[in-house]
């Protein structure tokens, strides 16, 4: 089948044909003449499917008859993302060059003026994340009683990032009469609730089962102490041919961390996460997309949707907390029918996690070793904790000290006052015995260490971890 045989115009084939496209994906094939027949539909499709070209083709044909109006976009896309809703964007200019179509741009951390000026002129495509919009909506910026067609793109996304009130909100203000497109890569109860309210006797498309990864990425799962994470890392990165990368965290701070590290380390890699502004989110993907650096270190906000072509490998290297981030972060490879590689780095904290995540996909991830001869360099050594001995094993040797004891090698402690000195100089500074009219005063220094030690406890090997008193300034330094 080509595309031809869907029924798209003229002008829009030879746009495809321009792009390199010779053959729809299944999605496409199945998806393209429902969306041009006018029906609803549901589109269940694991991520690199090709999805967003089987709504966009179609939509750019029918809006391609029509008139735009002030303030009334004529059709709307919701994405969960900003990046999300920019990649779609862009998808509308490179398909629609020989349509007469105009689009807006309705995303957070982007200047609302520039926003609320495209609306005024009128828009055909308004490409929208649901916070933004009901924030315009609200302030009378915007009118949703013309839109004839909606897109609920990713919608398990929406789901687990809260939007369903926002989305249930938006879909009560639109006309009743409309068509309406949902795509999901799952399709939990909510979902299907949602579909069944807003979708009138939609058309149902699924090209690959619920939760399946794809059979191009070979995976794998390697078990590794939090601590020597970034070592194997690192050696992944230089032993198993990789080209491009993407590497997800869970929290923020880590993959600021582990980009700061690798960049130390020589690697030309940069950052994505939901502490950065939208500009220099967009800058650093471009940066990304353009090769200026091959390693993309990444929180879950760019795990959906991001169409990079030709990235070899991704790395886990913390395990998703929820299952079904682990089948869109490793979506980012293998996609158009390549190869690719997904390395998921567990400690034993994360077994529940990869349980869940080989429960959902229903199979076992292979296990990954790496041999003797290729056993990474620790380059990163812990810092030296204070008190402690630099040797482990020289350490485990040692007896634990017993509360009110000396060692040979320790400064004297509270009374141990030594009695007898051994140079002119120390007996010329030594303490003098102490006399009854010295008790109280000594009663009150005892009083004081009780309670610095019930406030502050002793360090775990015994050893002091603070200033030498006065009185035992010579022993101390002897």
């Amino acid at each position: 089948m080509s595309f031809a045989d869907l029924g798209l115009s003229d002008e829009l084939l030879q746009v495809v044909e321009a792009a390199g496209y010779t053959e729809p994906t299944p999605i496409q094939a199945q998806a393209v003449p429902s969306v041009l027949m006018m029906r609803d539909l549901i589109g269940i499709a694991q991520t690199g499917t090709g999805k967003t070209a089987a709504f966009v083709l179609p939509m750019i044909d029918i809006l391609g008859h029509g008139r735009r109006r002030a303030l009334m976009p004529r059709s709307l896309i919701l994405e969960p993302t900003r990046e999300l809703a920019a990649q779609v964007a862009e998808n509308f200019e490179k398909y629609g060059k020989n349509h007469d179509l105009k689009m807006a741009l309705l995303i957070g951390g982007v200047q609302m003026g520039d926003q609320v000026k495209a609306l005024s002129e009128g828009v055909d495509v308004l490409i929208a994340t649901p916070g933004r919009l009901m924030d315009l909506f609200e302030r009378g910026k915007i009118l949703l009683t013309g839109c004839e067609l909606l897109v609920i793109d990713e919608a398990d996304r929406m789901l687990d990032m809260g939007f369903i009130p926002d989305i249930e909100s938006i879909c009560s203000k639109l006309p009743t009469q409309r068509q309406t497109l949902l795509f999901s890569a799952t399709m939990p109860p909510p979902i299907e609730k949602l579909a069944a309210k807003f979708l009138s006797n939609p058309k149902k498309i699924e090209v690959a089962r619920a939760a399946t990864t794809n059979v191009n990425i070979a995976q794998h799962k390697i078990a590794v102490p939090s601590r020597k994470k970034r070592d194997v890392l690192r050696h992944l990165l230089k032993t198993d041919n990789v080209s491009t990368a993407i590497i997800f965290c869970n929290r923020k701070t880590t993959v600021r961390d582990l980009n700061k590290s690798l960049q130390r380390h020589g690697f030309a890699s940069s950052e994505i996460h939901g502490d950065m502004d939208q500009p220099a989110r967009l800058a650093e993907l471009q940066r990304f997309k353009d090769g200026v650096v091959n390693i993309l270190v990444a929180s879950d906000v760019a795990a959906r949707g991001l169409d990079v072509k030709g990235v070899s490998h991704v790395f886990n290297f913390d395990t998703p907390w929820h299952p079904d981030d682990y089948v869109h972060r490793i979506g980012r490879t293998g996609r158009g029918g390549a190869s690719g590689r997904a390395f998921t780095l567990y400690s034993p904290e994360d077994a529940e996690a990869i349980e869940n995540v080989e429960k959902l996909t229903k199979s076992k991830i292979p296990v990954f070793t790496i041999d003797g001869s290729d056993e990474p360099e620790m380059g990163e050594e812990a810092p030296a904790r204070r008190g402690r001995s630099a040797s482990p094993k020289a350490e485990e040797r040692k007896p634990a000290a017993k509360r009110g004891t000396t060692r040979k090698d320790e400064a004297p402690r509270g009374d141990d006052v030594p009695r007898k000195a051994d140079t002119p100089r120390q007996r010329e500074e030594a303490p003098r015995r102490p006399s009854r009219h010295d008790e109280p005063r000594q009663a009150e220094r005892r009083g004081d260490r009780r309670r610095d030690r019930h406030a502050d406890p002793e360090p775990a090997d015994g050893g002091w971890n603070g200033p030498v008193p006065q009185f035992l300034h010579i022993s101390a330094l002897s």
